[in-house]
């Protein structure tokens, strides 16, 4: 009974290329009491592996949480596999946006601890209790309510591309880092706020409003199929869109586009971009943003010394990672002080110093003139009233006002009189730049920093 891989990648992309046959992206998530993971497993790899279907599943006790690859003649077939199983009978599958016959080369279902790790040990924790789903106009509408909280359940590098207008972002590394950070950030709001959450696919969402409805939040929503259920519906439906720029995904194409917008930049430049890349150096494998000249330049690798490695010959790169804990290396998402442009959340070799700042204003009427979006909030230093914003686009001189949005915060103008950047004074702060200011009022992880554009100047 073959219940692994027989084939390698490189021979599954022949095959399939030689068979011309569409294939289907797709992923699905369930959570249920399964008592033996192991025999279901073993079930899943028999009557799949028998459709061609391919793709990275994960089974617990909990459930099942999958992202696949099904040949589109197999459709039907791969559900009916599905429909065996009563928790699973009319399972929602979220077809991605963008279609790739290479978007998966192997079958691989693996038993774990869980399906989507949390870290917590609580047994009176039900995550079947969860909160209200929405659909993408509904969602829509919900972020347009100035009593709404909107999370972003996702990692850093996922967030870093593309995100929801005023979400909060954690730099988290995994999504049971998340929970605690933001259940702390909001625990002031637990009976008066709408709490508006989304992910992906869905699946970190269920168990993260079933967590927030457990800690005593009143009014927890979720976005129903995650924002690739949200992108089929925006389009089928002709509804706008208020996520922007690139929705990151786990297979090898790492992101479906959802707008034009770019939101984030190389690592190792600064131009604008947001296509990922794993290094080259089989012995690191960073993931990390990087442009076409970059690419080129560095051909795949995020550092000079990474670079060097790959030229060497492959007895020497064996040799060279031979006992390093390679695999634990992999997927580092982007935390690395190779990469000049990206922020990696610790502060404490920052170097802080005071600005001053006037005219601070509450202004959450929406103001007329044009704004800018030029930086996000990174962090707020309670005793010394100080705030760190990144430039991610734009210069940003004294003198310039700016306006300051967040779901908490609301809006609040104010003008720069003297900025400091990356600890040191300056007159103008560029892209790339961390600045430091002081302000009266908290700055939160979900805060974006806007330069106001008066009528006669150009943006």
């Amino acid at each position: 009974m073959q219940l692994y891989n027989t084939l390698s990648a490189e021979e599954r992309a022949q095959l399939i290329d030689e068979a011309g046959k569409e294939r289907l992206t797709l992923s699905f998530y369930a959570y249920a009491k399964i008592e033996d993971p192991k025999k279901f497993r073993n079930e899943l790899f028999i009557a799949w592996n028998a459709l061609d279907a391919l793709g990275r599943i994960y089974v617990a006790h909990e459930g099942i949480n999958a992202q696949m690859s099904v040949p589109a003649d197999q459709f039907k077939a791969f559900r009916d596999t599905l429909e065996f199983y009563d928790f699973m009978k009319g399972i929602r599958l979220n077809v991605a946006v963008e279609q790739d016959d290479h978007s998966f080369l192997k079958l691989t279902i693996k038993v774990r601890h869980k399906i989507v790790a949390d870290g917590l040990n609580d047994e009176t924790f039900d995550v079947t209790n969860k909160g209200i789903h929405l659909k993408a106009q509904e969602f829509n509408n919900l972020l347009e309510d100035p009593n709404t909280i909107v999370v972003d359940f996702r990692n850093h590098y996922e967030s870093e591309v593309g995100h929801f207008e005023g979400a909060i972002t954690p730099d988290v590394e995994n999504f049971r880092e998340s929970l605690p950070i933001i259940n702390e950030q909001l625990q002031d709001f637990k009976e008066d706020k709408n709490l508006l959450m989304y992910c992906t696919g869905g699946i970190r969402c269920e168990k993260a409003s079933a967590y927030f409805k457990h800690q005593g939040f009143k009014n927890v929503f979720q976005l129903e199929g995650g924002i690739i259920e949200y992108t089929r519906q925006i389009k089928e439906e002709n509804i706008e869109s208020k996520f922007i720029g690139k929705n990151f995904v786990f297979d090898h194409r790492l992101g479906e586009r959802i707008t034009d917008d770019i939101i984030s930049q190389c690592h190792q430049c600064g131009k604008p971009c947001d296509n990922h890349t794993n290094c080259a150096n089989d012995a690191c494998h960073l993931l990390f943003i990087q442009c076409d000249e970059c690419k080129a330049t560095m051909e795949n690798t995020c550092s000079t010394e990474c670079l060097e490695i790959i030229h060497l010959p492959r007895e020497e790169q064996v040799a060279l990672r031979k006992g390093l804990q390679v695999g634990n290396k992999v997927f580092r998402k982007g935390k690395s002080e190779a990469l000049k442009f990206k922020n990696s959340g610790d502060l404490s070799t920052q170097t802080l110093a005071k600005a001053t700042t006037v005219e601070t204003t509450d202004i959450r009427q929406k103001i007329k003139v044009k704004k800018v979006l030029i930086g996000k909030g990174e962090h707020y230093y309670s005793k010394s009233k100080i705030a760190q914003f990144l430039i991610e686009n734009k210069e940003l001189s004294i003198g310039d006002k700016v306006l300051i949005s967040g779901p908490t915060t609301g809006e609040k103008e104010i003008t720069i009189t003297e900025i400091f950047a990356n600890g040191g004074p300056c007159e103008m702060a560029k892209v790339g730049d961390q600045i430091t200011f002081e302000l009266p009022f908290k700055v939160r992880l979900s805060d974006k920093l806007y330069k106001i554009i008066e009528p006669s100047e150009k943006a």
